[in-house]
């Protein structure tokens, strides 16, 4: 009979060991329950009770910062006399986009541990009640307050606690899992119209930055909605934040706390504003983007000069090449003359590349989202190459001249003028060359711009050497050089030819300026130009006038003037932007594909429906992507694909400045367009296709996302 006492007995003791059963409470949209790590709890200690939440499909809730909207889960616990209770410890929220909103919170399931502390006069034996009223926001398209009271009865027991064997690994993985603080040093800093936030320490050393994303505690301090492109170094990295209300007053906020999350892990820092910690950007590989490799700098100048090379084929540099033949013909019979050009013209192609990047990586440090092609995005930049090229198809059709005509070349070949025109002619193809991306051109300059400035700026020198080494070799090779015929009467008619393309660029910069500021620009630039055709007629007079003896002095200063007139009526500031294309069919289709205007959110939404879709970063002043859209994507059987598949169409119109479609391009290591991407049915990383595009192309890449 003892012995069946003492059988009880233990049988009771063990049963005392777990947690009474909690009745779960559904609230409408979610189930809630409180759940805990420990078995039985110890005098004296803390465990850890958390509020599970088990949330309908579709619905969520939200973090302690909600975002741009909704509101955090709200917990009041009532306790026995001495035990108390801590702050939640939230998990890494995901990002919630709603329309032109950015929330943060969870969905499906989550576990709110909260710190409980066991008094030390707890008794060995006795059961406690903790009750805790629970209040929640859940949202869908719609938002219904729900609030639940929950009771949990635990065992207070001597020696170690013992882990609940339902929930104990899955609150201790929570726990684990939590933001915590991992020593990072944090910094950030005001940068115009952004703010920069640098973070550096050991645990960012060699991890994947490319997912990388700032939660804050204070929902005033940055638009949330706005993207967060990523800069890595050595150390770690910096993100350009959009700043929020906080900013607005006064100074701003002397400090700014949040979670850093790496996709991963996450950590919790506490910046404060002033200088930024080295190695946090510019000094390392870049950030890990999807779809990109991670280049070294050898690697990345072999890409560049052969993007170099293969730029000399593209559409936007053929008016440029036809000027440079001009001179190279001109010279092709003096052959120190021949080789002065040559080094003149590759000192302006690298001068010019030189000074672009240097312009683009000191824009991008004050936090910036621009890339390549950056200059072409001011309407003013491209009024004033729509004149320049106007002007130097006026002087290659003789209505001026401007240093040594060819007519004279056979006296003044190796001149200063000569040699000055090389130069320029140098910089003007680097100019046009701009809007376009060559292939091996992206990844080296995607990487290049993630660099410290020296390494960016090899990149953008190993570019210029491949796109000038042919005409610049061309002058040093005797053999190619006496293939060309003998200077005559043919060359003025031959230059006067090769005004038309400088015509047709000059027309063409006209209406990317027209696209980007609308309709009423025209009128603006057309006049500018009819001022400058004048100045230059005036000019070429002046010319004449005084090869005839006579005074050029009154006409020249007229056409000066008026020169400078038209220059300035084309660059000054304040040009209106084109309204908003209705999203619709690619204007000028040979068959109707419809498109909506690129967001994240809409992308977000395509893929959460599990269809294809098919994202077109392109620009109006980008001749690559015009070329593709004319011939690969406006074709009959791509729009049968686009049907047949049933994938989207999104088109990133990076014409004028665009913050989120930078980031999108820096988060797939491009620093400028084309950049065509396509996403499977069934999730995953984007798949980036060739920067030329085929129909064929493109219908296989549907057909293979549709089962991807």
């Amino acid at each position: 009979m003892t012995r069946f006492f003492a059988k009880v007995a233990a049988a009771l003791a063990l049963l005392a060991a777990f947690p009474a059963m909690a009745q779960p409470v559904d609230t409408g949209h979610l189930v809630a329950e409180l759940v805990a790590r420990d078995a039985t709890v110890t005098p004296g200690a803390t465990t850890y009770v958390a509020v599970r939440q088990k949330i309908d499909k579709g619905w969520h809730t939200y973090w302690r910062n909600s975002g741009d909207s909704g509101e955090a889960t709200r917990v009041v616990w009532t306790l026995p006399a001495g035990w108390t209770a801590g702050d939640i410890v939230w998990p890494t929220p995901q990002r919630q986009p709603t329309g032109p909103l950015m929330n943060y919170g969870y969905h499906d399931e989550v576990l709110l541990p909260v710190p409980i502390t066991v008094p030390a006069t707890a008794r060995p034996g006795e059961t406690v009640t903790l009750k805790a009223a629970a209040a929640f926001l859940v949202c869908e398209e719609i938002c219904v307050p729900e609030d639940a009271v929950l009771t949990l009865t635990l065992p207070v027991a001597d020696g170690l606690a013992q882990p609940d064997p339902k929930w104990g690994a899955a609150i201790a993985r929570t726990l684990a899992e939590a933001p915590a603080p991992a020593g990072l040093d944090a910094a950030f800093a005001r940068r115009g119209a952004v703010v920069a936030l640098a973070v550096t320490g050991a645990a960012l050393k060699g991890a994947d930055l490319g997912e990388a994303y700032f939660f804050p505690f204070d929902s005033t301090v940055i638009d949330h909605a706005k993207p967060q492109a990523i800069e890595r170094g050595a150390d770690g990295l910096t993100l350009t934040l959009t700043p929020g209300y906080a900013f607005q007053e006064g100074a701003g906020p002397q400090a700014m706390a949040g979670v850093l999350s790496l996709g991963g892990k996450a950590y919790e820092i506490a910046a404060k504003a002033g200088a930024l910690p080295p190695g946090a950007s510019g000094l390392g590989a870049p950030a890990k983007a999807s779809g990109g490799a991670a280049l070294g700098l050898p690697l990345a100048a072999a890409f560049a000069f052969l993007g170099g090379l293969i730029l000399n084929l593209m559409p936007c540099v053929f008016p440029i090449l036809a000027m440079k033949a001009t001179s190279l013909a001109g010279h092709a019979h003096e052959r120190r003359a021949a080789q002065a050009q040559g080094i003149a013209f590759l000192a302006g192609v690298l001068t010019t590349f030189l000074a672009l990047a240097g312009v683009l990586i000191a824009v991008r440090a004050g936090g910036a989202a621009v890339g390549w092609g950056f200059q072409l995005q001011s309407p003013p930049v491209v009024a004033g190459l729509a004149l320049l090229m106007l002007a130097v198809a006026l002087n290659l059709s003789g209505v001026f001249e401007v240093g040594t005509s060819l007519q004279g070349a056979g006296s003044g070949l190796a001149s200063r003028g000569g040699l000055a025109g090389a130069f320029f002619t140098g910089a003007l193809a680097v100019a046009v060359a701009a809007p376009c991306t060559a292939p091996f051109m992206a990844p080296a300059l995607g990487w290049a711009l993630t660099q410290s400035a020296p390494a960016a700026l090899a990149v953008f020198l190993a570019l210029g050497l491949g796109f000038a080494a042919p005409f610049a070799l061309a002058a040093f090779v005797p053999g190619l050089l006496s293939r060309l015929p003998k200077p005559g009467p043919w060359m003025d008619g031959f230059k006067k030819l090769m005004a038309f393309p400088m015509y047709g660029t000059a027309a063409w910069l006209v209406w990317v300026l027209a696209v980007q500021a609308g309709n009423t620009a025209l009128a603006r630039v057309f006049a500018a130009a009819v001022v400058l055709a004048l100045a230059v007629w005036l000019l070429g007079a002046a010319q004449r006038r005084a090869a005839a003896g006579g005074r050029p002095f009154a006409l020249a200063g007229v056409g000066a003037v008026l020169a400078i007139a038209a220059t300035l009526a084309a660059v000054w500031p304040n040009y209106g932007v084109a309204p908003s294309a209705t999203p619709g069919a690619a204007p000028g289709a040979t068959a109707s594909i419809p498109y909506e205007a690129y967001s994240p959110e809409k992308l977000a939404a395509a893929r959460a429906a599990g269809k294809p879709v098919f994202v077109n970063f392109t620009a109006a002043w980008c001749v690559t992507c015009q070329v593709n859209e004319r011939v690969a994507l406006t074709s009959q059987g791509v729009a049968d694909a686009f049907k047949a598949t049933g994938a989207v169409y999104l088109k990133a119109d990076w014409t004028l400045k665009d913050a989120e479609i930078a980031a999108e391009l820096a988060k797939h290591g491009r620093a400028g367009v084309p950049l065509y991407l396509v996403y499977g049915a069934k999730g995953g990383d984007g798949v980036i296709l060739p920067q030329i595009l085929t129909e064929g192309l493109v219908v296989r890449a549907l057909e293979a996302a549709q089962d991807r």
